[in-house]
């Protein structure tokens, strides 16, 4: 008969707080800290399936966190079955209010061994890829976001206001940007914003027909 044996990881970026919990021992043991790597888990899980004379089978679980999916990810390909925790789903009992690395390790194990959470999803590395190019949108829009507020106070600083309207960036209030009547090297100055705040403009907009064909196929596919 295989023994279960379930893995609790406290993970961060530097170090994991690992422990054991099994039914028929019902208790949390072999309490380590070892270096944040993948490999050491493995090394860890060995040593304790050693202790065992039935066969053993692990799950490992540990809470969502900084990590995201990339711990997960390294022990699917070890064949290790791996699970994430949704901390606000995790039972928590009033011993265990005191914070600490190990504690919650040990509390996480039990929550693991018995089922009194909810399991983050996990993407596909197709669905994480789509979210890093979302992301990356995300952050030539925050530089759109700037390089427009730095044009608006480039022109207030000389002394040049708006009159076609109450709101900026319409057709309208791009054009009077353009046709605005500087001397010398602030004419060169507005006109190097104003062709990298278009160059955003296109890049972003090309960006969202992307996203838009993804998200088609994704549904497509989900049919």
């Amino acid at each position: 008969m295989n023994t279960i044996v379930y893995v609790e990881m406290g993970v961060h970026k530097e170090s994991y707080t690992l422990c054991c919990y099994t039914y028929d021992r019902n208790k949390v043991e072999y309490k380590q800290t070892i270096p944040a790597d993948y490999r050491m888990i493995l090394k860890y899980m060995e040593r304790i399936r050693e202790r065992y004379e039935s066969e053993v089978r692990f799950v490992c679980g540990y809470e969502a966190g900084c990590l995201g999916y990339s711990l997960y990810n390294q022990l699917k390909a070890h064949a290790v079955e791996c699970r994430i925790l949704a901390p606000t789903t995790m039972a928590i009992t009033n011993t265990n209010r005191v914070k600490t690395d190990r504690r919650d390790a040990a509390n996480i194990a039990r929550c693991l061994a018995f089922r009194t959470y909810s399991e983050v999803y996990v993407p596909d590395e197709e669905d994480v890829s789509i979210k890093e190019y979302i992301r990356m949108r995300d952050d030539q829009k925050l530089m759109l976001k700037k390089i427009k507020q730095q044009i608006l106070s480039f022109v207030l600083r000389k002394g040049k206001r708006f009159e076609g309207g109450k709101t900026y960036w319409t057709i309208a209030h791009v054009k009077w940007l353009r046709n605005l009547e500087l001397e010398g090297l602030d004419k060169e100055t507005l006109s190097e914003y104003l062709i990298t705040y278009e160059y955003l403009v296109d890049k972003i907009k090309r960006f969202d027909e992307r996203i838009e064909e993804l998200a088609g196929k994704e549904n497509t596919t989900k049919k």
